[in-house]
Parts: C-alpha cells; sequence; structure tokens
C-alpha cells in the first residue's frame, strides 16, 4: 500500500463520521438564502458544495487547505496533491513516494496514441485532450470493479487508484499534443528521475535554460491546481462525478468546461492583448502612452483583459507569485515588461473611470507572458497547461466526494412564471 493510501485510509473513517454527525444533529439547520438574483445570475454566491481542498476568501485569495498559495510555490505539485487529500504537508519520504507512485503509472497504451494519430492536423488541442482523457477510461480500475460488484466503502480506493492513474498520464498525453499538434517532432518519453511537474516540461521539449523552465512548470502546477468547487470545471466535474461515473468521465467533462472562452480561455487573451499592444508601438510604450492607450480602449466600452475577477477583490496571489517570478528571472523580457506596467497603470484607471469593483489583475494577466518566454508561443495550447495542472485539484475533489459518500447532485429548477410570482410575494 502506498504512503498516500495508507494516509488516507487512516483519515476516511473519522470524516465519514463528521458527514453523519453533520446530517443527524444539524440536517435542519439553514446556512444560506437564495436571491432572485443569484438564480437569474449563474448561482452565483450560493453556499451549497462542500470543498475541502481548496479556499477562496475575496480579501486574502487562493488558500489550499487553509495555507496561502504564496507559501507554497516552492512546492512540488506531488507535495500540493498530498496536502489537497490529507489536509498536511508531506515529509520528504512521503513526497519522494507518491512522486515515485506516479512516475511508475505514466505509460500510455498504444490505443490512446492511434486515437491522436487519427485526428485532423488543425484539432484544437482541447478536443484531442478531452477525447484522450475519455479514452484513458477504457482501463478503469473503478469501473471494472463497480462492475463486479463493488461495496460502497471501497468506492474511494478505485477512485484514488484511478485518478493516481490519470494524473500520471496527464502531463504524458498533453506534451504529445503539444508537439503532433505544433509540428515538433515525435512525442519525448518520461524520465524517471525527474519530478511530475519537470517530466512535464521535459517531455514539452522546450529548449532553452531546462532549469528555469522546469521550476516555472512546478510552480504553475501549484498555482494553477486548485481554485474551489465552483468553478466550470470542478463543478461540472463533481456533477458528473456525483452520479458514480469514473474520474475519466468526470475530468472530461469538466475539461469540456475549461475549454469555454468564459473560463479557461483568458490566459491567451491577456497575452494577446499585450502582444497586439507592442505591436501597435513598435515598442514597449511607456507610461503616459500606455495610459492614454488604456484609457481610450476603456472609453469605447472595451475590457482591459486580465484585470477584474469573478470572486477577488484584492490582487490574485497567484498573479503576484507569477510577477515576482518574473522579477527575478525575465525582467528585461518586453512582454514581462507589458505585464509590470499594466499592473501599475490600469487598476488605478478603473477605479478612477468606476469600470470595475474588482479592478485588481487575475493569474491570467501574467502567465501567458511566462510561457511565451521560454517558447510555449501557441496560445490554442495554453488552456491544455491549465487542464493538467487543475486535473490535481478536480482529482482530490473526486476522491474526497467518493470517501464522504456524497449523493447524486440535483438541485431543484424553478420555471419564470414561478420566479415572478415568487418575486412579486
Amino acid at each position: 500500500m502506498s504512503m498516500l493510501k495508507a494516509k488516507l485510509a487512516s483519515q476516511i473513517p473519522d470524516l465519514k463520521e463528521r458527514v453523519r454527525n453533520l446530517g443527524k444533529n444539524h440536517g435542519s439547520k439553514v446556512i444560506s438564502q437564495v436571491t432572485v438574483e443569484q438564480v437569474l445570475g449563474g448561482m452565483r454566491g450560493i453556499k451549497a458544495l462542500i470543498c475541502d481542498t481548496s479556499e477562496v476568501g475575496l480579501d486574502y485569495g487562493l488558500k489550499i487547505r487553509g495555507i496561502p498559495i504564496l507559501e507554497l510555490t516552492n512546492k512540488l505539485p506531488e507535495d500540493i496533491l498530498w496536502l489537497m487529500l490529507t489536509g498536511e504537508l508531506p515529509s520528504e519520504a512521503e513526497s519522494k513516494d507518491l512522486q515515485k507512485e506516479l512516475n511508475s503509472r505514466m505509460n500510455v497504451s498504444d490505443y490512446v496514441w492511434d486515437i491522436l494519430n487519427a485526428f485532423p492536423a488543425d484539432a484544437h488541442p482541447m478536443n484531442v485532450l478531452s477525447a484522450l482523457v475519455t479514452a484513458l477510461g477504457n482501463d478503469s480500475k473503478y469501473r471494472a470493479e463497480y462492475d463486479k460488484g463493488l461495496k460502497k466503502d471501497l468506492f474511494w480506493e478505485y477512485t484514488l487508484e484511478d485518478s493516481l492513474d490519470l494524473i500520471a498520464k496527464m502531463p504524458v498525453i498533453a506534451a504529445a499534443i503539444y508537439r503532433k499538434r505544433f509540428g515538433k517532432g515525435e512525442k519525448i518519453l518520461p524520465k524517471k528521475d525527474l519530478d511530475w511537474g519537470a517530466n512535464y516540461a521535459h517531455m514539452l521539449g522546450i529548449e532553452g535554460n531546462q532549469e528555469e523552465w522546469y521550476k516555472l512548470m512546478r510552480m504553475y502546477m501549484v498555482v494553477h491546481s486548485d481554485h474551489e468547487s465552483g468553478n466550470v470545471s470542478a463543478f461540472t466535474s463533481h456533477v458528473v462525478g456525483s452520479a458514480l461515473s469514473d474520474v475519466y468521465f468526470s475530468l472530461a467533462a469538466g475539461l469540456n468546461g475549461l475549454a469555454g472562452p468564459l473560463h479557461g480561455l483568458a490566459n491567451q487573451e491577456c497575452l494577446k492583448f499585450i502582444l497586439e499592444t507592442l505591436n501597435h508601438f513598435g515598442k514597449v510604450p511607456s507610461d503616459d502612452e500606455l495610459r492614454a492607450f488604456a484609457k481610450d480602449r476603456l472609453d469605447r466600452g472595451l475590457v482591459i483583459p486580465g484585470y477584474g475577477h469573478a470572486i477577488l477583490r484584492v490582487t490574485d496571489p497567484r498573479f503576484t507569485a507569477s510577477l515576482e517570478w518574473g522579477k527575478k528571472v525575465i525582467p528585461n523580457d518586453d512582454r514581462f515588461v507589458m505585464v509590470e506596467k499594466l499592473f501599475r497603470i490600469v487598476p488605478d484607471l478603473l477605479i478612477e473611470q468606476g469600470k470595475a469593483k474588482d479592478p485588481w489583475p487575475n493569474v491570467d494577466a501574467a502567465t501567458g507572458a511566462l510561457l511565451y518566454h521560454y517558447g510555449v508561443k501557441e496560445f490554442e495550447y495554453y488552456t491544455v497547461i491549465f487542464s493538467v495542472s487543475r486535473s490535481l485539484g478536480i482529482n482530490s475533489q473526486l476522491i474526497l466526494s467518493r470517501a464522504m459518500g456524497e449523493p447524486i447532485t440535483r438541485p431543484k429548477s424553478v420555471t419564470m412564471d414561478w420566479l415572478e410570482k415568487e418575486a412579486n410575494k
């Protein structure tokens, strides 16, 4: 038994007892009210989901199991996976054991590569990723055992098995998609002596300073790993998983949501804006030039990509992590200089014009510039990188959901007539 599985096996009985006690002793307790605005507005802010892996506060941003994300940026992605599942950072031995566990599961069956090769040359990388994740489900251990009559108390164990298999293979298939789709050559095999994030960086085949590139990829994987469970990708995965679908079906469904322009495409939109601005001026503009340019854009009813966040009322700490990385490593890169300038100028401009209650940058305002600097210049691929990272959090949530024995998700819908009548009472 792996160290992670043993740790979870020791914790899950207490978790189940907490769930039972809450339902038994406080089942009728009212914890939230729902407004008409929330029903009409995408259920925003309704407290209706359990998510222990992470929380996002209006005034502090992302915390993983209570630890601010800025305190975790030097950790390995494996450490974050352990933390999300157990609530504790792993020891060195536990971290190495999980790294070894993931490395042992990176082999991808030939039929998956056949599917990759069958896609048209111009297929969108997210279409391909979704299909390959679903295809990997042919080897689902959970589904095989479920069909034999798996006991409910063991659902989490086989969900863990599938999740570790899937997480291990995500960078392998994602890197292969990159190399095939963008004509980079044959796929590169993982190295057994590299950690999960570094292996992904290695398999992409990016040339240049490998140590820096590996460190950036590790940080990217950490800061994008989770963001509560109410966002489109995590919530979609949760709903599908609640039907006892395996994690392959569940994650693929979530990734289809992540591919939407309102969810996972923001980083490439931010970088496009930076590149277009540089092209417009033919250089890095001065602060005064950039301010006038941004003001004109806002006056015409356009947005500044990357500024304003659906939840946060402070600068996204994930942006701060990316900004600090850039200052230390690529301070003179034109794209990164633009990131810094926009951060100095745009929030104050938005406040002056009353354009946003939350004028601060989110993580997407910086990450595209970092990826571009190291040679990943194919915008269509950026959401795939996001997907690899987010597989850590989504799978962690699915494992814990099965451990808690959460039922199928089934909210009640209402008609417009009913809502109007209730609103007018």
